[in-house]
């Protein structure tokens, strides 16, 4: 299974999933928003299988830097609009692989998805 571990280097839990995944002896790929970017057609592949709610972070600084009205308005479409503009509102680290699409990490989440 080749995976793909989405996030930013700085972020603690992307480091904690990054540790895990390595202790583990789990090939990934690491890519970093504002490295590598991020297109339209990933973004719209997760909110395809997501709802929009679970692919962005309500408790992140670029949630709370949007205005009220945009917040109070956010739907599929809106949100992969907002996360094209700025990928640290994804809920981050999203792990993604062969029939696998995880946002956020938890220890034992990632050990019963990837044993």
């Amino acid at each position: 299974m080749a995976l793909t571990l989405y996030g930013i280097s700085n972020c603690d839990t992307v480091r904690k999933a990054r540790r895990w995944l390595d202790a583990a002896k789990i090939e990934y790929r690491f890519h970093d928003f504002r490295q590598d970017g991020l297109d339209s057609a990933t973004v719209n592949r997760w909110l395809e299988s997501r709802d929009w709610d679970a692919v962005i972070n309500r408790r992140s600084t670029s949630w709370k830097a949007l205005t009220p009205k945009d917040r109070d308005a956010m739907d599929a479409r809106s949100a992969a609009l907002a996360a094209l503009a700025a990928p640290t509102l994804i809920k981050r680290p999203v792990l993604e692989g062969d029939d696998l699409l995880e946002f956020g990490f938890n220890e034992s989440r990632y050990a019963t998805l990837l044993s």
